[in-house]
């Protein structure tokens, strides 16, 4: 009862900024990392070898930080998780061969390959309550290549009704992240600039798509995705 008691009160406080202890630390230290992450993911998918190559190293050692640190006592939050010593590993596997594709030049595999980290750590966070803004932009972009994958090219006033079921699953998704901003974003003009573009964005397409202008939702699907790239690579 004790351990749950910890479990749910952790639980309950880990979206207080102000929060001390092991709960802030190890998400704090794992943002950190994510954020490198995102760096290599970003590289390994404009094809930049030896920024790449940089960033991996570096993801490889702050993961190895937090496995020396919380591989045996995990922060509370994940305490009770049963995959715990499972995810670890899962997820240091994936940036090994990562790490070694990229250094074979292989940066599209590389980047394929590291598509499961991010798939991990979100697993990670369902089982055990936890919802990030990470996760949050993750199931926005799901729901983003979903769209980007319809062919628009060949639209009309009919098919526009997929789309428009679609540009409101994205507003949903996109009105929820940016309601809970990452605490790096308070008094930064950065996160600012690029969350405005990112949300003028989804409302471009829902404008669009409420007005039946088959060239106007072309223009607005296709403006979706650079937005959404520019603030998950810097917040994400």
């Amino acid at each position: 009862m004790k351990s749950l008691l910890s479990l749910t009160t952790a639980l309950a406080l880990l979206g207080t900024v102000s929060l001390a202890g092991p709960v802030a630390d190890f998400e704090a230290q794992f943002r950190d990392a994510y954020g490198t992450y995102r760096a290599v993911l970003f590289g390994t998918n404009a094809g930049k070898a030896e920024e790449s190559a940089k960033a991996i190293g570096k993801l490889q050692d702050q993961f190895t930080t937090l496995m020396t640190e919380y591989r045996e006592v995990p922060p509370p939050q994940y305490e009770a998780d049963p995959a715990w010593f499972l995810t670890l590993d899962k997820a240091a596997e994936t940036i090994e061969t990562a790490k070694a594709e990229i250094g074979e030049g292989r940066l599209p595999e590389a980047h394929e390959t590291l598509e499961a980290f991010r798939d991990t750590i979100g697993d990670l966070h369902v089982r055990n309550g936890v919802l990030t803004f990470s996760d949050r932009m993750n199931a926005y972009h799901a729901e983003m290549e979903h769209l980007l994958a319809v062919d628009v090219s060949a639209l009309d006033t009919t098919g526009i009704g997929e789309i428009r079921e679609r540009a409101a699953v994205l507003s949903y998704l996109a009105n929820d992240l940016l309601a809970h901003p990452p605490s790096e974003a308070a008094g930064c003009d950065e996160y600012a600039s690029l969350s405005k573009a990112f949300g003028g964005s989804v409302d471009t397409l829902l404008t669009a798509v409420r007005s039946g202008d088959v060239e106007a939702v072309k223009g607005a699907v296709g403006g979706l995705k650079v937005p959404y790239s520019k603030l998950f690579l810097k917040f994400g």
